[in-house]
């Protein structure tokens, strides 16, 4: 564009800052890419003759993204270079009523989401913004957990049962037995385990009787985290179109949809015994579209379109960027993710991985799909360490205390706190110290908890190869654990991977931002992303030979396999044991 002349009697369109921190922390750079001065974002104030190109015209739009964890909440505000230049985070509690449960409750995620948008639209507006200048927003969220809600008042019937419950173990022991179940995975991509919403879902129906009646009346609405917020953000029962919505990347964890037609399955749903007369399935529709979410109903964003919706693991895919066959990433939050694109045909795993949606963005582009490999416990292990065993006040220093010993001490920590997920699916293990002696330090045990994330996303990327046919070539990381320097090393180490992180590690939040500004024309097409968040990345170099990840690696599956058969089928019997030795 042709610099202003200031003799026009308009001011001059570009602001130069230092790289200095503003008061809420946001690099003062970022202003200089998001905004150039209030005389270019309007184009009816720019001189006779001067006109913006397109591409400088997507560095002054902005796009929301609703970030909803495990543990947090958060809202981002993204420019169109895709740098956050506003946001703001809320942690909530998490509820463990007995051995093995998890629970949220649904209206603090809600009510979590709509403070952090209030809180960073402050940010953005002391800016010198508003929310006309945020074209829509998108929504990322923790996947397989499960809300249920009464259809006509819009009230939640149950607690959230959230993605790493394992009380539904004996029904999936039950389930493994049933004529048909060899099938499923074929059919949904997904193994049967405690993992996905559809046993969740039968759980709530068989042991609460308030889901149990509204099932049988037709009243039961059923829906994963981004189905809730949506339909609530909308207005929940009292909007005047109620909205019902999923995409395909969540609904692809809840074992009712078919992984090639992306629609729900009859024999799926026959499967699970569920009556879809009775219960209020959302629509599955594309990760990106600029209609099917719906509007903000109330607050800082009210009418604001909401545009886009992915899964967090398959967001952080498409916020790395990892459009092209044969990428993938890694993501180190509470658990860690590794998703691997593979095109546009589903590739069901025979190595102990899930196969997945990784997004689809509509408009007669065909959906994308992912071998993906879970791991329950990652940033959940450094949690434990801080909050059950005191040994760390917050998880920042996790990293001093791992360095304060030169290696893990023979220590292995199999943190199956919620049994072990991808490649094994070992429902029955718990978590398990191996190796501690007289000798044994807290340094120790924070080495190995650290190692466990390594040594299992080893595992995975083991499996991926065999079926995939070929050997990754490099992992793109993100999350919080992320940024530990020794955790990163390791994983190269261990795996024989360069590891590359990104500078801006919010790429989950950023994938759900293209699906939204994709859908608005924000961005045309993938192809104008392919340089968004590359500056400033490290990449990480294995540094230790074959010879010795590989026996470190053999110690580790030792440690596996002897953490097996802690959970029995007498779980009943324990816990009648347990009320007994308490009143004693």
């Amino acid at each position: 564009m042709k610099l202003l002349n200031l003799n026009d009697g308009v001011e001059a369109g570009v602001i130069c800052v230092e790289p200095t921190l503003t008061n809420d922390g946001m690099d003062a750079r970022n202003l200089t890419k998001a905004h150039k001065g209030p005389i270019v974002t309007h184009l009816e104030h720019l001189p006779r003759g001067i006109h913006e190109t397109s591409e400088e015209r997507k560095n002054h739009w902005f796009v929301g993204s609703i970030d909803q964890g495990t543990t947090s909440s958060r809202f981002l505000i993204f420019n169109g270079e895709g740098d956050p230049v506003a946001s703001h985070q809320i942690e909530f509690e998490n509820l463990y009523p007995k051995s093995g449960w998890h629970e949220h409750d649904p209206m603090t995620l809600l009510n979590s989401v709509e403070e952090c948008i209030e809180g960073a639209m402050r940010k953005f507006q002391r800016l010198g913004f508003s929310k006309n200048d945020i074209r829509s927003i998108g929504i990322t969220n923790q996947r397989e957990t499960t809300l249920v809600w009464d259809h006509e008042t819009g009230e939640p019937l149950y607690n959230a049962v959230v993605w790493a419950d394992t009380r539904t173990k004996s029904i999936v022991r039950d389930l493994k037995a049933k004529d048909g179940a060899d099938a499923i995975k074929d059919l949904s991509g997904l193994p049967l385990s405690t993992y996905p919403s559809s046993v969740k879902l039968l759980w709530l129906i068989e042991n609460v009787e308030a889901v149990k009646q509204a099932y049988e009346e037709g009243r039961l609405a059923f829906g994963t985290v981004d189905t809730w917020l949506i339909y609530k953000l909308n207005g929940g029962a009292q909007a005047e179109s109620p909205v019902h919505v999923t995409d395909s990347t969540n609904a692809s964890r809840t074992m009712f949809m078919n992984i090639r037609t992306l629609q729900y399955d009859d024999k799926l749903l026959g499967f699970f015994g569920i009556d879809r007369t009775k219960v209020h399935l959302p629509k599955i529709v594309p990760s990106s579209d600029p209609e099917c979410f719906g509007r903000i109903a109330s607050g800082a964003l009210s009418g604001v379109p909401i545009a886009g919706c992915l899964g967090d693991q398959s967001s952080a895919l498409v916020g790395q960027c990892g459009f092209n066959p044969g990428q993938a990433k890694n993501t180190y939050g509470t658990g860690c993710f590794l998703l691997y694109n593979v095109g546009t045909e589903p590739v069901i795993s025979q190595y102990g991985l899930l196969s997945t949606v990784a997004y689809d963005f509509g408009q007669g582009r065909p959906p994308v799909y992912a071998l993906e490999g879970s791991i329950a416990v990652a940033g959940a292990g450094v949690t434990f360490l801080q909050n059950n065993l005191n040994f760390i006040e917050n998880a920042k220093q996790i990293n001093d205390l791992a360095e304060s010993v030169p290696d893990n001490g023979g220590v292995v920590f199999v943190t199956a706190f919620s049994g072990l997920f991808a490649p094994y699916w070992i429902d029955d293990a718990k978590g398990t110290l191996f190796g501690i002696t007289q000798h044994t330090q807290k340094g120790h045990i924070a080495r190995a908890t650290l190692e466990a994330t390594c040594f299992q996303t080893k595992a995975i990327l083991d499996a991926m190869e065999k079926d995939s046919g070929c050997k990754l070539k490099l992992l793109a990381v993100d999350g919080g654990l992320s940024n530990s320097d020794l955790t990163m090393q390791t994983q190269a180490d261990i795996s024989g991977i360069p590891v590359d992180r990104p500078a801006m590690c919010e790429t989950t939040a950023l994938g759900a931002a293209i699906a939204a500004g994709l859908a608005t024309g924000v961005w045309s097409d993938t192809a104008e992303l392919q340089e968004v968040n590359r500056n400033g990345r490290k990449v990480f170099e294995p540094k230790i030979s074959r010879k010795c990840a590989d026996k470190r690696f053999k110690k580790w599956n030792q440690a596996v396999q002897m953490s097996r058969g802690w959970l029995q089928d007498n779980d009943n019997e324990d816990d009648e044991c347990d009320e007994e030795e308490k009143k004693a």
